[in-house]
């Protein structure tokens, strides 16, 4: 049957096929939606080979700034596609992300700082140790761009506009998906035959809700309003380096809808986004005028010399949503279609992007009959625990704030009250003492958000795509798992990073970059060569990819810092096989008696062949 993905809409019997009811566009592969999911999972699968149709409801890619910050897990995925040079180009490096702020406006009084996104002195080698990527600040209306383009032109058509109605399963078992979508600007409806469907169609997705995957709902945390705002406040940061500033007036009277306000960098300097927080209690029925808006966010520049201009407003709600399975046989859910959640920690772009990552290597094998179907049931088993954890943490992030408000005297009801509790941080009291120590406590315990490389990094796989019959107890995670990076070979855990060179040194390179390319790797030492011979033989019997190297001493390649050898928790003679998303498949702490058997004993078990 032919596959039309990537091409214009056929022409059948001199009228286009979305006007005639007999007409269907073919595809192996439809991606709904066009975001950060959606899109990330159409460069990932192109990396194949793959080709496919991605639908996305909207006219273009996204035309607010809603994510911004990529992390290193994220960037270690585009990494591996030849993105993130191309991100970093565009993106707002990491020493403009210094701080995040706590201020009575942006250009008046400060109350605090701290430093974040692995900006801290004291935490840089924490970062350093983690991953060759560093965090980067780049809005969604700068990424997706990328994303879709980049997918464009690897084999992805994009049909922008288009809406997806329903689908339905034809066959007897079930493994062709009709979807009926419609072009949002001729009204009119056509259908689209794939052997897959990805919902990546967002918090509304059409996809989960036809699914009827049930959702695991939590009470939201109220309303929040986004402001995007032009205004220069070049000269503001220059000694207020940061690109997140919490505005509050304790001892002042405010809006109700705008109580408090973290205030975002977009554009450096020139453009923010106010999002606003109404006032406990309040209630979510705002609907203040356009005067009222620019009047609240004037204040919170505090600078009236400054002119303001109001790009758009928008409202969302913040939720703590996470569905309790992400797949149903042929059909998978992906991205904010799963998981919802505030955007503390900057955790929301970066875990759909991830998501893709772990499906895509698992649809291409499958799809080039290198693993049976089963591997593809490893995705929700493997990606659902990390939205919970995900959803759950960037709540509790936005609860971590609560006492750095109560210290500041934000909580009371009076606005006597207030100024009483506020006027307590001057003073040379009991009183001043304690608060002080409440808010210095307080602020310390926003790192888990600006932080939390731990929560970032240590996501852990546990799955029939992971081989752990070798293995005893995981051992326990660290003990604040959210500030703290498990380094580990252990399957399951992302590979670890160290530096790497040749003897005569060139440009370093990461263990990761060995790993990933849409092949398996093997990693062994000193002693190893069967492991290397083992990997070329079960590469040919599997008909798969498997890139063997071998670091150390005059090796393939050197351990220059010796960071390898004290983090791979293996002999010189052993071997860590990675999985094509860097993923750690198994190990073996040193030679056996026939590693060529083990080893296809292992990569069967996890391709289920």
């Amino acid at each position: 049957m032919a596959t039309h993905s990537g091409s214009p809409t056929p022409i059948l019997n001199g009228q286009s096929a979305n006007t005639n009811a007999t007409s269907i566009v073919e595809t192996d592969l439809l991606i709904v939606g066009a975001g950060p999911a959606g899109a990330s999972l159409a460069c990932f699968l192109a990396q194949y080979g793959l080709k496919g149709i991605m639908l996305a409801s909207t006219p273009s890619t996204a035309d607010t700034p809603r994510a911004h910050i990529t992390n290193m897990a994220a960037l270690e995925c585009l990494r591996d596609i030849g993105l993130e040079e191309e991100c970093l180009k565009v993106a707002v490096k990491g020493d403009s992300m210094l701080h995040t702020r706590w201020c009575r406006s942006m250009a008046g009084e400060e109350f605090a700082r701290i430093y974040s996104w692995g900006n801290d002195p004291a935490r840089a080698g924490d970062y350093d140790a983690a991953s060759p990527c560093n965090h980067v600040d780049i809005p969604q209306t700068v990424l997706e761009p990328i994303l879709v383009h980049h997918a464009t032109h690897n084999g992805f058509s994009c049909r922008f506009d288009t809406t997806i109605l329903s689908f339905e399963r034809v066959d007897d078992v079930g493994n062709t998906i009709i979807s009926t979508v419609q072009d949002n600007l001729t009204k009119q409806t056509y259908q689209i035959r794939s052997k897959y469907l990805f919902g990546c169609d967002g918090a509304r997705s059409q996809v989960l809700r036809q699914l009827k995957i049930p959702l695991k709902k939590k009470p939201g945390q109220g309303l929040a309003t986004n402001v995007l705002v032009r205004v220069d406040l070049e000269h503001v940061v220059e000694t207020r380096m940061g690109n997140l500033h919490w505005v509050m007036r304790p001892d002042e009277e405010q809006p109700n809808f705008g109580w408090t306000a973290i205030v975002r960098m977009v554009k450096p300097w020139t453009e923010w986004m106010f999002i606003l927080f109404p006032k406990p209690g309040a209630g979510v029925d705002f609907n203040p005028t356009d005067a009222e808006y620019l009047d609240c966010i004037k204040t919170m520049v505090g600078d009236d010399s400054l002119p303001v201009e109001i790009i758009g407003v928008s409202k969302w709600f913040i939720n703590e949503i996470v569905a309790e399975y992400y797949s149903d046989s042929n059909i998978f859910c992906l991205g904010d279609a799963v998981h919802r959640h505030p955007p503390l920690n900057g955790l929301g772009s970066n875990t759909c992007v991830q998501d893709a990552y772990n499906l895509a290597w698992k649809i291409a094998y499958v799809m080039k009959g290198k693993a049976t179907s089963s591997l593809l049931d490893s995705y929700s088993t493997e990606r659902q625990p990390v939205g919970e954890s995900v959803i759950t943490r960037a709540n509790q992030g936005l609860r971590d704030h609560i006492p750095v408000w109560e210290a500041l005297g934000m909580m009371d009801e009076s606005i006597e009250a207030r100024r009483k509790d506020f006027a307590e941080l001057s003073e040379a009291s009991p009183a001043g003492i304690k608060r002080r120590a409440k808010l210095q406590e307080a602020v310390k315990d926003t790192s888990h958000e600006f932080h939390g490389v731990g929560v970032e990094m240590n996501q852990r796989y546990e799955s029939k795509a992971i081989f752990l019959q070798d293995e005893g107890p995981r051992p326990p995670l660290p003990q604040d798992a959210v500030l703290e990076h498990e380094i580990t070979t252990y399957p399951g855990s992302r590979l670890p990073h160290a530096w790497l060179n040749t003897k005569l040194p060139g440009k370093q390179f990461s263990t990761i970059d060995l790993a990933g390319h849409g092949s398996f790797c093997l990693l062994t030492g000193i002693g190893g060569d069967e492991w290397k011979t083992a990997a070329r033989q079960a590469a040919k019997e599997l008909d798969i990819n498997i890139n063997a190297y071998s670091i150390g001493w005059r090796q393939d390649y050197e351990d220059v810092y010796f960071d390898w050898a004290r983090r791979r928790e293996i002999a010189e003679d052993g071997c860590v096989l990675v999985r094509p998303d860097r993923f750690v498949a198994w190990r073996s702490k040193g030679m056996i008696s026939d590693p060529a058997e083990k080893l296809l004993h292992v990569l069967k078990t996890i391709l289920n062949r």
